[in-house]
């Protein structure tokens, strides 16, 4: 077995030290921060939402005849926003639900 050595890289071992060249400490990257739950039922609302204003504007395109708008893509996109508006209905029935068994606890 033969050890060869290499030459000492000054940079690359101040790097891996987390700290710049001239001694200082590279600074943190920034944490991400996880999505609150508030925020997710934010963003989630906000999709339900759009999804039924996409379902009226077909809608409304289909009556007023329009040639490029397919009545099956229609009836699909109403069913996507009435899927996802009893989606959240649940979850609402179900936060309120769990909410009135919290203030029901005896402390």
């Amino acid at each position: 077995m033969q050890v060869q050595l290499r030459p000492f890289n000054f940079a690359e071992a101040v790097a891996r030290a987390g700290l710049t060249p001239t001694g200082q400490p590279i600074s943190p990257k920034p944490e991400v921060k996880a999505p609150s739950f508030g925020d997710a039922m934010t963003q989630a609302l906000k999709s339900v939402s759009a999804q039924q204003n996409e379902a009226s504007r077909l809608q409304r395109e289909v009556q007023l005849d329009n040639p490029t708008v397919s009545l099956e893509e229609t009836m699909v996109s109403m069913q996507k926003a009435q899927i996802g508006f009893q989606a959240a209905l649940q979850v609402r029935n179900r936060l309120v639900s769990a909410y009135s068994e919290i203030m029901n606890m005896q402390v």
